[in-house]
């Protein structure tokens, strides 16, 4: 007989994956709002982090998030992920629609408790913010690079399949790199918004997309539903890819047996 007492419950696990997309947004968009811009000091040089400092600031967050949660719910803390895990076989379908609502109310708690801090900062911080799309994605005028629409769909599809195909790899039970995959993870993630944060300010999550669009304004809420489809897109692309090159018949890992009692 199993001993059931370290096994995670279905609230276990969804509170997990609140908690982490909550550490993901809140430490990542935090460091976007608060810190990447932060002006000159008296010597001319800048105070702010800039676009490297929030890429580490989005990888750092997902690492600590999987290395401190993801042993119970998997760490996915991304509905592109936990689609693209489910279009592998790995994760049930069943399970997808709590993991996703756990994952969106984490995120926006992070933005809440950011605007609640803004509240309380100098005047203006937090309307400034606002008006600058509250670290939002988009495309064309809303874009820092002024990509267009094409440049967006493209960029969230490709970026969101690469970071799938990364993770179907380093967490196959069977050639993964077990303990490192966090690490390459957290650093996957790092790279892709060094090279596409110019181009949509980096979604490849729903979840982060909707948390900073809540405050961004009109124009973040009108752009939302390409960050929150083609992120999803590509998940499933990547998982069914992975699926059909990589695991040969009959060898997708099975879902935790707790997920196949019924």
């Amino acid at each position: 007989m199993s001993d059931t007492t370290t096994t995670p419950t279905t609230a276990n696990k969804l509170v997990a994956e609140a908690l982490g997309t909550f550490l993901l947004v809140f430490g990542s968009i935090g460091a976007a709002l608060f810190a990447a811009d932060f002006g000159t000091g008296s010597n001319g040089s800048s105070l702010g982090i800039g676009f490297i400092g929030v890429s580490l600031a989005f990888g750092l967050t997902l690492l600590a998030g999987i290395y401190t949660w993801g042993p119970i719910s998997g760490g996915h803390f991304n509905p592109a992920v936990t689609f693209g895990l489910a279009a592998a076989g790995r994760f049930p379908w069943k399970d997808t629609p709590g993991y996703l609502i756990a994952q969106i109310v984490g995120g926006a708690l992070a933005t809440t408790l950011i605007v609640l801090i803004g509240i309380f900062g100098p005047s203006g911080w937090l309307a400034a913010a606002q008006d600058g799309g509250f670290a939002s994605n988009g495309f064309g005028e809303q874009s820092p690079g002024g990509f267009g629409l094409g440049a967006a769909i493209v960029a969230e599809i490709l970026f969101t399949a690469v970071f799938l195909l990364v993770i179907l790899g380093v967490t196959h039970p069977q050639r993964g790199t077990a303990g490192f995959a966090g690490l390459a993870i957290g650093l996957t993630l790092t790279f892709i918004h060094l090279a596409s944060i110019p181009i949509d300010n980096t979604s490849v999550n729903p979840a982060r997309s909707i948390a900073t669009a809540i405050y961004g304004g009109p124009a973040a809420l009108g752009q939302l539903w390409v960050f929150i489809v083609f992120p999803l897109v590509g998940g499933l692309l990547a998982g069914f890819l992975h699926r059909a090159l990589f695991e040969s018949k009959g060898s997708v890992p099975p879902a935790p047996a707790e997920a196949r009692v019924k």
